[in-house]
């Protein structure tokens, strides 16, 4: 006897949940080998990973979970910001009252705009020390070097995300933040000033006012600001970040030591424990859901060494997702983010400071603007896209610094970069420099002819020599990377501790003049 339609619908109605999960889970509960690849293969967030993982790529210190950790930062950042867009008011009138609802009104108001902001800095970090952690592993080599690039370009919006949001409070310590950096960008100004062409050719004000959409920092400004911050930027980071994570996959897996197979004289660490690839091995570990004999050349690793990626990897992203949240959260309830008078264009900072992450950017801009805010950073950029061009050298990945050569070079590096950047920074300080010496020389000199234009030559000059010394372009670039962090580290240091009022020296803020 047939079903009445009551009946069917009641019996599809029992089964509802077991279809609704059927619809969403498409695999077996992850208990076997099997199963688990099953539930990355057919999972859109888990399908970025390979279904299995080698056992190195999960050792700490393999990769120290950066670029997990700059992830987590990003979806930190994410939550607290929409928390944040729905009390915030992005208008000259209205933005500063509405931090301070935020910061005293709102119920955990406070809470989340300290979390937001230490996650910001904390992402900052987390993006250099990630980009240094695949320099020094040389882990940008084929076939990775497009996604160096993509890197890059990770690591650029990660600073744009940053100086975007640093507007938003509309404090003195915001408004005077983003003047200098539209200074900046208005820098060319003082090259087209000397030639006498500003009037016909001005590309420095024209980047100011795309930048600020005015002449000075305002409204325009602030709107910009908002949008990029809120919407333009996060979109773009999510859209390089899906690539950069696929290509992480299609270009072999997470970082690990490799096959040591290094040009003679490198001085290379091998590990003995560590597969060598035949020449006749074949090219497929996996067919589309099944193992087969064999192992991939683009991973040189047996099934016997490697572990599924659920859990095994899960597992340690969430572990380094939790830390971020921990570290963020305790960073947040003990430390406020500053939150100073609201912003008055008529009564400047002093001193007016950029973030954290731009003061040695600030420190070279002292000396030239145009050279130190706009033409050496450009050297540096373009300089770290090129490197995986033209080091061409097969080193083994996973290798810190390629051996206990570049070990050596880098420590000689790190001694001479400190070094230049103290000098850069002591001899304008005790004895001044080209105008001081020379009141009537053009500025043209005084653009070439800076610290920091010097201090970049030598570190070129350091990595030029180091090249006809070892006959190794990966040692050269290491030196000149070294030389560069080096540089970053002192100068950074020097403008957030000892550069006081009107950007003079001192020793000690006890040392600042008396208002």
């Amino acid at each position: 006897m047939s079903k009445s339609g009551i009946a069917i619908f009641a019996e599809n109605l029992r089964a509802l949940p077991r279809h609704l999960r059927e619809s969403f889970v498409r695999h077996d509960r992850p208990v076997s080998a099997r199963s688990r690849s099953q539930a990355v293969f057919s999972n859109l967030f888990l399908h970025i990973h390979a279904t299995r993982t080698h056992l190195q790529s999960l050792r700490l210190t393999a990769t120290f979970g950066l670029g997990i950790a700059a992830t987590s930062c990003f979806i930190i950042l994410l939550v607290t910001g929409v928390l944040l867009m729905v009390y915030y008011a992005p208008s000259t009138s209205l933005a500063y009252d509405s931090m301070k609802d935020i910061h005293f009104v709102v119920p955990s108001g406070r809470l989340v705009r300290n979390v937001h902001r230490w996650s910001a800095h904390l992402m900052v970090v987390v993006v250099i020390l990630h980009m240094c952690r695949v320099f020094y592993t040389a882990s940008y080599k084929t076939p990775r070097e497009f996604n160096w690039l993509v890197g890059m370009g990770l690591f650029i919006v990660t600073l744009a995300l940053s100086f975007t949001g640093y507007l938003l409070p509309w404090d003195q310590l915001a408004f005077w933040a983003i003047t200098i950096g539209a200074n900046i960008a208005g820098s060319p100004r003082e090259l087209t000033d000397v030639l006498g062409i500003t009037a016909y050719f001005d590309p420095g004000g024209f980047s100011k006012q795309l930048l600020l959409g005015a002449n000075e920092v305002g409204q325009d400004a602030l709107t910009r600001f908002y949008l990029l911050h809120v919407m333009v930027l996060p979109l773009a980071f999510a859209a390089l970040i899906g690539v950069h994570f696929w290509r992480i996959r299609k270009d072999g897996g997470l970082g690990r030591p490799g096959i040591a197979q290094t040009a003679a004289g490198k001085g290379a660490d091998t590990d003995p424990n560590l597969p060598t690839l035949p020449a006749d091995a074949p090219t497929k570990t996996y067919g589309l859901m099944c193992v087969v004999a064999g192992k991939t050349a683009a991973t040189d690793l047996e099934i016997d060494e490697t572990v599924p990626s659920w859990p095994h990897l899960l597992r340690a992203e969430l572990v380094v997702f939790m830390a971020c949240v921990f570290l963020s959260v305790v960073l947040g309830i003990v430390a406020d983010a500053p939150l100073k008078e609201l912003a008055n264009p008529n009564i400047p900072e002093n001193p007016a400071k950029a973030p954290w992450y731009f003061l040695g950017l600030q420190e070279m801009v002292s000396y030239s603007a145009f050279m130190g805010g706009l033409i050496i950073p450009a050297i540096v950029v373009v300089g770290l896209g090129l490197i995986p061009y033209l080091d061409r050298e097969d080193d083994p990945p996973g290798v810190y610094f390629s051996g206990r050569n570049g070990r050596a070079v880098a420590l000689k590096s790190l001694l001479f970069g400190v070094t230049a950047a103290v000098l850069a920074v002591a001899v304008p300080v005790n004895f001044g420099w080209l105008r001081n010496w020379f009141p009537d020389i053009s500025q043209l000199w005084v653009i070439l002819v800076n610290p920091g234009s010097l201090l970049t030559a030598a570190y070129a000059a350091w990595s030029i020599r180091t090249l006809q010394k070892t006959r190794s372009t990966r040692l050269a670039a290491i030196a000149l990377f070294t030389c560069f962090v080096a540089g970053f580290l002192i100068t950074t240091y020097v403008g957030m501790n000892l550069r006081g009022p009107n950007w003079d020296f001192y020793w000690s803020q006890s040392d600042w003049p008396a208002h």
